[in-house]
């Protein structure tokens, strides 16, 4: 269960990285929905010391390093790359006494090389931006990156490709931990995609983009709109105006994965939802998804999720408000920005 987070800031900040993960575990949602709000503390090297930022603005965190010897998460940004011995010697020691006790250690685009330079990677599966791909490959020659993901969790560390990637991370691991009820909240308050991932497994491979093309952009909306629906590529395809063979080469092309396994992702993204917030049985679930039979949901659930359904809803059904977790300390949890 998170309950607390502490992000780390250091000079060269990237605000879109430090923004959108203030934004994921830093605002308090419980004022207008049921979503539990984190202890969420910004923290520099010295409290009170500004951080500048790529953009010519100033971040002062509320927070020295001591605010992160207890949290459950600790969010990296992304920041300048620079040598591995000119991060600051006082954070790395702070991650690595992190990563030795337990907590979770996430990082977005470049924060990666903070993670590297404090031997974190070493070992790990992780990726980063795929611009910065070869750079951390050539430092941390045991890391094994893969440039081609949006993101890689390996349990206690979760690495984030560029940008917009650390939003899929940051709800990836709120699902993970929560439950898809408050990931879908954040999501929806946030106006994003909620799930943008193979499923809730260690390595996420396939991870699933936006389309380009209208027309299978109209599919995948009618697919997800449909999806307790017999379908087939033959069907998809002539609601899309081209033939089988083509529909299914462009939809590879644009998804990385084909229809079926596009559906079948998306039927049990649905039926997590189920499990988590209804008593239907597994029979009632399989069919309103779209599985032909419980069997087969088990199937596809097992092998997209990587526990059975049973368990997972043992692990995650319950009523969100119930949520227990430290209210936000609004005084001194968030970063003053300046200009």
């Amino acid at each position: 269960m998170i309950r607390s987070v502490t992000l780390p800031v250091i000079d060269g900040l990237a605000v879109f990285e430090f923004g959108l993960l203030s934004e994921v575990f830093g605002l308090d949602r419980s004022v207008y929905s049921d979503v539990p709000a984190f202890d969420f503390r910004v923290c520099g090297i010295e409290a009170g010391r500004p951080v500048s930022t790529e953009v010519g603005a100033q971040v002062i965190p509320a927070h020295g390093l001591e605010a992160m010897e207890h949290a459950d998460v600790i969010a990296v940004p992304a920041a300048r790359v620079r040598p591995a011995d000119e991060y600051p010697a006082e954070l790395l020691d702070a991650l690595r006494r992190a990563a030795d006790r337990g907590a979770i250690l996430l990082s977005a685009c470049s924060g990666a090389f903070v993670l590297g330079a404090a031997g974190l990677l070493d070992g790990r599966p992780c990726t980063t931006h795929w611009r910065y791909a070869e750079e951390l490959q050539r430092r941390y020659p045991s890391a094994r990156i893969d440039p081609d993901v949006l993101f890689v969790d390996d349990g206690d560390l979760i690495t984030s490709a560029g940008t917009a990637a650390g939003i899929d991370a940051s709800l990836h691991l709120v699902r993970r931990e929560l439950g898809s009820a408050i990931a879908n909240v954040i999501a929806r308050n946030m106006v994003v995609p909620p799930q943008r991932d193979g499923g809730q497994r260690q390595y996420i491979e396939r991870p699933v983009p936006q389309v380009s093309s209208d027309a299978l952009s109209d599919v995948l909306a009618h697919m997800d709109d449909n999806l307790a629906d017999a379908h087939s590529v033959a069907s998809l395809a002539q609601r899309a105006h081209m033939s089988s063979r083509t529909f299914a080469r462009r939809f590879v092309a644009e998804t990385g994965v084909t229809p079926m396994q596009w559906l079948a992702a998306q039927r049990v993204l649905q039926a997590r939802l189920a499990l988590e917030t209804t008593d239907a049985s597994i029979e009632e679930i399989a069919a309103s998804c779209g599985f032909g039979s419980a069997t087969l949901f088990r199937h596809h659930f097992t092998r997209e999720v990587g526990i059975a359904p049973t368990a997972y809803r043992r692990s995650y059904a319950c009523d969100v408000a119930e949520s227990d977790a430290r209210p936000i300390d609004a005084s001194s949890g968030h970063a003053l920005l300046t200009t």
